[in-house]
């Protein structure tokens, strides 16, 4: 049996495919090996085709950890939208007090397949709070709709409560005015929204109070339980199983009125009029993104909001759903980033 080296050749199409190799120039053998590298190649395009024909998965990138209120909510809005608008996925982009998942938003491409969360930190307080942001909160993004919004919660130590006879917002204000300097606050740390919060309640109730951070929320609502510290302005979510178990005492929400998650606690605005403040957190796209695909994702998830099953989950989280026009809900982010910007120079904080 004779073998020599020889180029085969194939031309599939307008490409042809050589194979440069020592082979059997017996006939048989030859086609053989012709039709083998044939079926390898059909096979390689077929493989090709049907890879560009997969549907594309559209994402939303949680800027924060699985497992808390935002991701949640967000996951469980995946799952509502699937029927209208395929199959969506959640991404987690944690870090940066959330700026590196929303940078990431920023910067995708504006076709309605990659949108994300936008919450009252990074579209709010963090452009005041940051010296470098690596988004522009006014300019980078397209907004879809609010999602929900979380009460704050002003509260005190139960046992501290009861020791000092403060029982509402005007009994607060009034034993820090007597006693100037003997009451301090806890918070989640240095421009965290507790802060904040404590910084614009000590502004407009012209009272002063000690500011304690702690590295964190589930901290500072330690320090609060413990008795190290008087009072709180904490997420109405996180107090929750605190108050109804007596040992923190609900004294107002934050919010502009009473919420219906906890209608017998009034409003600090009831006392300090115009006090609002809360947690709050919706969708965007990145800017750029026509406004039919908007509109599209706006009905989708307006309606997913609306649905018994959807508030019924929201309200175990203690959260109410706000669902909005962009322009609604863009005309809102404006809003508080313009209150924060007051907030946050007033209190000095700063991360570098």
């Amino acid at each position: 049996m004779r073998y020599s080296a020889v180029m085969d050749c194939h031309k599939v199409g307008t490409a042809d495919f050589c194979n440069n190799s020592l082979m059997n120039t017996t006939p048989s053998q030859g086609s053989l090996r012709r039709r083998t590298a044939l079926l390898s190649v059909a096979a390689l395009a077929m493989s090709s085709t049907l890879a560009f024909a997969q549907p594309r998965v559209m994402r939303i990138i949680v800027p924060y950890a699985p497992g808390g209120p935002i991701d949640v909510t967000a996951r469980l809005m995946a799952e509502r939208v699937k029927d209208s608008l395929g199959t969506v996925i959640i991404e987690n982009k944690p870090g940066g007090g959330g700026n590196i998942g929303v940078d990431a938003i920023a910067k995708a491409a504006p076709d309605g397949m990659t949108i994300g969360i936008s919450a009252v930190a990074t579209h709010a307080i963090n452009p005041w709070l940051y010296s470098k942001m690596p988004y522009n909160a006014a300019t980078d993004f397209a907004p879809i709709t609010q999602m929900l919004r979380v009460p704050n919660v002003l509260v005190m130590n139960a046992d501290t409560a009861n020791r000092l006879k403060i029982n509402t917002v005007a009994d607060l204000v009034k034993y820090a005015k007597a006693n100037p300097g003997k009451l301090n606050y806890g918070s989640g740390g240095n421009g965290s929204a507790g802060h904040l919060a404590g910084e614009m309640f000590k502004a407009q109730a012209g009272i002063f109070a000690v500011h304690i951070p702690y590295n964190g929320g589930n901290p500072a609502q330690l320090a609060l339980l413990s008795g190290q510290v008087d009072f709180n302005f904490d997420n109405l979510a996180t107090a929750s199983a605190n108050i109804k178990a007596g040992k923190l005492k609900a004294i107002a929400v934050t919010t502009a009125k009473r919420s219906a998650v906890l209608p017998d606690t009034p409003a600090i605005a009831e006392t300090l009029k115009g006090f609002e403040i809360d947690t709050w957190w919706g969708l965007v796209a990145p800017a750029g993104t026509p406004p039919d695909v908007v509109a599209k994702l706006n009905k989708a998830f307006v309606d997913a909001l609306n649905t018994p099953e959807a508030k019924t989950r929201f309200a175990a989280l203690m959260a109410e759903p706000v669902a909005s026009s962009p322009a609604e809900f863009g005309a809102f982010m404006k809003s508080e980033l313009a209150k924060y910007e007051k907030v946050v120079k007033a209190s000095g904080a700063k991360v570098d």
